[in-house]
């Protein structure tokens, strides 16, 4: 099938767009021709993947980072109710973060990566779907195919957003430059929080995240027990981590080992609620991406997004 290329030509701090002659031809020697479309403002990859699933279009392929792939999967997601099969969703991974590559165990390697959509094989993953207060505060909604949370991950993202650590060209050294900066003087969050209609439970939060992936913030092992088709969220919960815990205990967030720690929680729900206490203003993140606040309502949607994967040996 003719692949349709959403491409994100200021992903990687405007690299996506300088190499663009370089990832045409690796996608052309992988599947031949294609066809493609570069998006200009937030929210086109949404559009540009209906348009394409409404013109039947077989593979829609994003190009670009982990917002980009949001942004795609987003508008790849199948109504409510809506049985029809929808396009696979393929990735080439252009971006900052790098996080949904390494859930879905995509190559780094462009050439290696374009090769994947010239397979036969495909892989059905769940989405995330949140509700939550858009920055102008009316109620918008969303998909999500990797990590969503809020409090300290989405202030890291609205620091990586603007430039900070992104000149360096290294995901994981953008997000620790940011993670730094968004910690200094961090107090953690009032909220409320439930696990699929329990009871609610008031603290203050660094950061929870709902995960259906593995990895966020560049790197990070959030959630090493979390796979992307088994119908559950991973949902970790920080309290009291400062700056002093993210520089000695670094190693622990990268290899997964931190769950252990006494100020970390993990439990799995389909469904999770969050609501600020206090008047707080607790910023989302959103596949990397800063969308809104809360209140929030996150919901899994089991098998909900056909991935293409390796090609069978």
């Amino acid at each position: 099938m003719k692949p349709y290329l959403i491409v994100n030509p200021r992903s990687g701090s405007g690299r996506t767009g300088r190499r663009f002659d370089r990832i045409a031809r690796a996608v052309r020697a992988a599947v031949g021709e294609f066809e493609c479309a570069f998006t200009r403002a937030p929210g086109d990859g949404a559009r540009l993947a209906r348009e394409a699933a409404r013109a039947g279009g077989g593979l829609v392929v994003a190009v670009g980072g982990d917002g980009t792939a949001s942004e795609v999967v987003d508008g790849l997601a199948p109504p409510e109710g809506d049985g029809r099969e929808r396009p696979l969703f393929g990735f080439i991974p252009q971006g900052t973060g790098s996080d949904l590559r390494r859930s879905l165990g995509i190559p780094e390697d462009l050439e290696e990566a374009a090769r994947w959509l010239a397979g036969d094989a495909e892989r059905t993953c769940d989405l995330g779907r949140i509700e939550y207060t858009g920055h102008g505060g009316a109620p918008e909604v969303r998909h999500f195919a990797n990590v969503a949370g809020f409090g300290i991950s989405g202030v890291v993202d609205r620091e990586v957003n603007r430039g900070v650590g992104v000149a360096f060209g290294h995901g994981k050294l953008a997000f620790m430059l940011a993670s730094a900066k968004a910690l200094l003087g961090w107090k953690d969050q009032p909220i409320r929080w439930r696990a699929d209609g329990g009871p609610w439970t008031e603290a203050r939060v660094t950061a929870l995240s709902v995960c259906n992936g593995r990895f966020f913030g560049g790197g990070m092992q959030v959630a090493p027990g979390a796979r992307l088709d088994d119908g559950v969220f991973d949902v970790v919960v920080w309290s009291g981590l400062g700056l002093g815990d993210f520089v000695t205990k670094k190693r622990m967030l990268y290899d997964g080992s931190h769950l252990a720690l006494p100020n970390t929680r993990m439990v799995r729900a389909t469904t999770i609620e969050a609501e600020p206490l206090e008047g707080a203003q607790v910023l989302l993140d959103v596949d990397g991406e800063q969308p809104g606040r809360l209140p929030a309502r996150f919901t899994i949607r089991p098998g909900a997004l056909r991935v293409r994967v390796r090609a069978r040996p």
